[in-house]
């Protein structure tokens, strides 16, 4: 019975081997027969590729690739070496855009600390310079596209109504018309984020709107003439310059203010970083109130006549008024006499404007031209002659230039680099142009004219880009209330307009040297007339700085002693021969008391 037991598990455990063996692997014979090394008889079939001995030899294969990958530094995930190593390129002109200084080459050897402070620091802003440009070029992929006609096709001649069907149904609803007749003609203003339209109808209408959406915020009559109209800080606030004061409001139309100082208003203009509201009256004044407190900052009297062309440059904040004359002056409320003062044109200035960057001047005259002035040197470097004039000029961000001409207007494109010779773009609305604005960040032109309103479509004109922090189109009422509390702690003073904002950052070279002479006669020598002591380096730790500073401050003391005790001798000398020419002219000296003494009767 054992035996048979032994022999029944002998059975059974061989049909185990035979279970667990595949049909690839053979006998045990045929694995005796294999040549030394693991290589087959001829006749015998390879293993597969999915054989245990395939996938110990692609794992060995693998871990000496990565192994030679690591001695060459690299890292290898498949065999094809990768066609484009390392980081994307960064051009260099995103990189200038967020360069903040320039290296620093020239420091002393013996300055180890500071050299390796300032070698961390700046590779810390290469890396942060290199990553905001990749991430700016990334993120910022919008681009303003500019309109293309056909073979021997004018862009001037392509309509409104052909550029709304070409384009999509949200930017075709960009234009439309509002036929308001009635009170016209209309002065308008954008809101700093582009959002929000006001209207001012001579006759007294006043109307702010959310043009994109057409939903009517106020709408009221105010029963009297209307100069003009302009938002102020934000969307909630907006002045109207009526025929006898100025008044402000919100946006629902409430009466807030009645500004009785500001009498007979023409002009106005706002500047947002300082909240003041520049305006220019019917009897020469330009008047700055500072909205934020409610306060006249200055009134300056330009004897200069009716102010009605005016203009603001975006960035020094200097207000460009034009005159009868001829003549364009530029003013600023800490000065009561004008900055500059140029001779434009032969006739009076009909109208004014200035590009963003405060480089470039655009004036139109009663001599029917119309010239670009370079206001870095004051010099006119452009001029085209129009057949009837231009009445009304508005600049968009991206530097094209709208003239208004009678009841046509046209676009120009490029007006400061290459001479042009015929618009861009033109259109014809049903009435006499009153008022130009270019919305922000859009593609549109906002004209105001006897008729009404009308939302035209100038491809290019807007920044594609904008800065959510400064004027977001899509901000909440939370983010408004907040960007209003930041915008108020950063205001800017008005004592800080200038001509040139960069001389703020500048060394007054003058006063520096009035302070160097004074402080020569209270020390009696002049502290920088010696080279200063330049301590030596001292090894095994016993440079430091405290004692560094001890050293100089020794070596300096000694050398000032001596001067020191020649200029007291001779302060001390000067006093005895002063005391000794007074004493002989006491007599002559009188004193506060001589009043009380009797008199020696004559």
């Amino acid at each position: 019975m054992a035996s048979a037991e032994v022999a029944l598990k002998h059975t059974h455990v061989e049909k185990k081997k035979k279970v667990s063996e595949r049909y690839w692997q053979g006998s045990g014979e045929e694995k005796k027969d294999e040549a030394p090394g693991g290589s087959h008889v001829p006749g015998d079939q390879p293993a597969p590729l999915g054989s245990q001995t395939n996938q110990q030899t692609r794992a060995s294969e693998k871990k000496k690739k990565y192994k030679a990958a690591e001695r060459h530094g690299k890292k290898a995930i498949t065999r094809k070496p990768d066609p484009f190593p390392g980081s994307a390129p960064v051009p260099e002109e995103k990189r200038l855009k967020f360069r903040r200084k320039m290296k620093i080459d020239q420091l002393p050897q013996y300055l180890t600390k500071l050299r390796r402070v300032v070698a961390s620091s700046q590779a810390e802003s290469e890396i942060t310079e290199k990553e905001s440009a990749r991430h700016d070029q990334l993120l910022l992929q919008e681009d303003a596209g500019f309109l293309e006609g056909d073979e021997d096709e004018d862009t001037c001649t392509i309509s409104q109504e052909d550029i709304a069907d070409a384009v999509d149904i949200t930017a075709g609803a960009k234009y439309f018309n509002l036929n308001l007749s009635q009170f016209g003609p209309y002065r308008l203003d954008y809101s700093k984020t582009g959002r929000q339209l006001l209207l001012g109808g001579r006759r007294g209408h006043v109307a702010c709107l959310d043009w994109q959406t057409k939903q009517l915020l106020c709408e009221i009559n105010v029963m009297e003439t209307v100069n003009d109209v302009k938002w102020l800080h934000s969307e909630a606030m907006y002045a109207v310059a009526q025929k006898k004061w100025l008044y402000i409001y919100d946006s629902s139309g409430i009466e807030l203010h009645c500004i009785r100082k500001f009498n007979d208003v023409l002009r106005m203009q706002f500047l947002p970083y300082h909240f003041l509201l520049a305006t220019a009256s019917a009897t020469g004044f330009l008047q700055y109130l500072d909205v934020s407190v409610g306060k006249e900052v200055a009134a300056v009297g330009t004897k200069a006549g009716r102010l009605d062309v005016m203009c603001q440059n975006p960035q020094n904040a200097i207000i460009h008024l034009g005159h009868s004359n001829g003549t364009v002056t530029l003013w600023s409320p800490n000065q009561k006499e004008a900055i500059v003062k140029m001779l434009c044109h032969h006739g009076g200035v009909r109208s004014v404007a200035v590009d963003k960057t405060g480089t470039y001047m655009v004036t139109s005259g009663m001599d029917k031209k119309l010239k670009v002035f370079d206001l870095r040197s004051f010099k006119p470097f452009q001029s085209y002659f129009l057949p009837a004039g231009a009445s009304s000029l508005a600049l968009s961000h991206r530097g094209l230039l709208s003239a208004a001409t009678g009841d046509i207007v046209q676009v120009y494109r490029d007006v400061w680099n290459t001479p042009v010779k015929k618009p861009y773009m033109a259109h014809k609305v049903h009435g006499a142009v009153w008022g130009l604005h270019f919305c922000p960040y859009e593609d549109v032109l906002g004209v105001g004219h006897g008729e009404g309103f009308t939302s035209m479509l100038v491809p290019g004109a807007g920044e594609p880009n904008f800065d959510g922090l400064d004027s977001n189109p899509y901000r909440s009422a939370k983010q408004r209330q907040e960007w209003e509390v930041k915008a108020l702690l950063e205001k800017i003073q008005p004592d800080l307009i200038s001509l040139d904002p960069g001389k703020l950052s500048q060394v007054d070279y003058a006063t520096f040297k009035q302070k160097h002479q004074d402080k020569v006669k209270v020390l009696g020598y002049d502290p920088l007339a010696r080279d200063k002591f330049k301590p030596r380096m001292r090894k095994k730790g016993r440079s430091s700085t405290g004692g560094v500073i001890r050293r100089k401050n020794q070596v300096a003391h000694e050398d000032k002693r001596e001067i020191i005790i020649t200029t007291l001798k001779e302060k001390a000398e000067s006093a005895k021969e002063r005391k000794k020419n007074n004493n002989g002219q006491t007599s002559a000296v009188r004193s506060a008391l001589d009043r009380f003494k009797k008199r020696a009767a004559p």
